[in-house]
């Protein structure tokens, strides 16, 4: 059973009262799971969702030719995999822990059977999913629209958000988050390089600072 601040701590859940989150403390699930752990497949039953407590999950699908796309990337208070629950379907995608991490599992029948009993919560945390769908539209739009090193500077600034911290590593494979954003590992590349020529950024390796912020921050808002 998870505490009533554990739950508290997850986006989904934030807002909520006390008796409420209680209720869902109560069927909550904390489990860990190690670096690039599989959490779940494409294609198998969706028995509850999950939420991040710390670490990061990624969510990605496989292409027909067998390269790993990744769709999003959690981090702690994220919940993932919420729609399959409630349509009581399957997942669509597969998730895999990126670090050592800790996940609160929310069975789906339990559930259920709180918000069957509970409209008022079910309402809330529809509008929470509603205000979630509009953000992931909003930054489907955004990517679609900029240039890749628009893209690629505001993923810069994501990840210095993140941690933070103006320095930061790249555990992703230059693979993915090119794929990620919506570009080849070459372009993806090309832009770094020319980045750090232009001393917006020093790389070593695969760390990352950020020397001139608001030089991205330009670089990012070119494209809208």
């Amino acid at each position: 059973m998870e505490s009533i601040e554990a739950v508290r701590s997850v986006s989904l859940f934030q807002g909520l009262p006390d008796n409420q989150l209680e209720r869902l403390a109560q069927i909550a699930v904390c489990k860990h799971y190690k670096r690039n752990e599989l959490i779940f497949e494409s294609d198998t039953p969706a028995t509850g969702f999950y939420a991040t407590l710390s670490g990061r999950v990624k969510i990605f699908r496989m292409s027909p030719s067998g390269k790993e796309q990744i769709l999003h990337i959690f981090g702690a208070g994220e919940s993932f995999a919420e729609v399959p629950v409630f349509q009581g379907s399957t997942f669509p995608v597969h998730a895999q822990t990126l670090d050592p991490s800790e996940l609160m599992f929310i069975p789906r029948r339990e559930f259920e059977r709180i918000i069957s009993q509970d409209p008022d919560l079910a309402m809330k945390m529809m509008g929470q999913l509603a205000e979630r769908l509009r953000i992931l539209v909003n930054k489907i739009e955004e990517l679609s629209l900029k240039e890749a090193p628009s893209r690629v500077a505001s993923y810069l600034l994501l990840l210095a958000s993140s941690h933070d911290s103006n320095t930061f590593r790249l555990d992703l494979p230059k693979g993915q988050i090119a794929f990620y954003l919506g570009t080849i590992q070459e372009t993806l590349s090309r832009i770094l390089k020319r980045f750090t020529e232009d001393e917006l950024i020093e790389m070593s390796g695969k760390d990352i600072t950020v020397l001139h912020p608001d030089g991205l921050r330009e670089i990012a808002d070119e494209g809208r």
